[in-house]
Order: structure tokens, then C-alpha cells, then sequence
């Protein structure tokens, strides 16, 4: 029985997959959790339409992506905190704070989507990387300075 996966399965395939399986695994067991649908003609129209809008609306995030990318390109930022006399900073720099310096400069980026190595709780030059899609990410460099 060919059957199209709603979802991943593992030792089976992936989601949108079509796969051949025993008639009781799929009829007692993936159909009725609606894990699966049986992959009849209108269903692998229905799957062949999905797949085509979605690959429009990702190709359309993913230049979205890119541009934001392209402005991300040579900025560097420089982050002020306030620092002990030895250099240490008095708690760390994290992606919040970078996130805003970008709005700053008119880029807005959530900060959930960079990512920071280590914790930075010094005064110096650091990296961190914004993974803006699957396919996209940025190396943006910022430099801790004493306030």
C-alpha cells in the first residue's frame, strides 16, 4: 500500500514523503493516528499543488533573507558596557543587545536568531552569527568597549 506521511516517522520517511508500507501498518496504525493519508490520485495532486506553493512562499522568505543578509554585509558594530578597572564587564553582552544596536542602524532582527559562542563578559572583539534562514546566516563582528 502506498501511503503520503503527514508528518516524520522514523525508519519510514519524511513528511510529504510517498511510501510503501504493509496494508495493516498503514490502515491500523498510521491512518487512524493521521500520520498518513492513502496516496490515491486526488491526494498526490493535493501533495503535488502543496509542494508547489510552498516552495513559492519559502523562495520568497529566503530573498527576504538574503537581503537582509546583503545589508548585514561589512557592519560592525561597537557595543559600550560598563566594565571593571581589569576589563571585566559587569554581566555579559548577549544577542538582546546586539539585536538592538542593529535596530539602531535601521536592520531589525529578532534575537532569537543570533547566536553567540561563549558568553562575552569582556572588553574586546567578538563574532556572532545571525541564522536569518536555513540556508542563510551571517558572521557579524562587534567590538565591547568600556563606557
Amino acid at each position: 500500500m502506498q501511503i503520503i506521511l503527514k508528518e516524520d516517522i522514523v525508519n519510514l520517511g519524511y513528511k510529504d514523503d510517498i511510501v510503501t508500507v504493509k496494508d495493516g501498518y498503514g490502515r491500523n496504525y498510521l491512518i487512524p493516528q493521521r500520520k498518513a493519508v492513502i496516496a490515491s490520485e486526488a491526494a498526490r495532486k493535493v501533495l503535488a499543488e502543496n509542494q508547489r506553493q510552498r516552495a513559492h512562499k519559502l523562495a520568497g522568505i529566503k530573498a527576504a533573507a538574503q537581503a537582509i543578509a546583503t545589508k548585514l554585509e561589512g557592519i560592525s558594530l561597537t557595543i559600550a558596557a560598563k566594565t571593571s578597572e581589569a576589563g571585566t564587564i559587569f554581566g555579559s553582552v548577549g544577542s538582546i543587545q546586539i539585536s538592538s544596536a542593529l535596530a539602531k542602524r535601521g536592520i531589525e532582527i529578532d534575537r532569537k536568531l543570533i547566536h553567540i559562542g561563549d558568553a562575552v563578559k569582556r572588553v574586546g572583539t567578538y563574532k556572532a552569527v545571525a541564522q536569518l534562514h536555513r540556508e542563510v546566516s551571517v558572521e557579524i563582528p562587534f567590538t565591547v568597549v568600556s563606557e
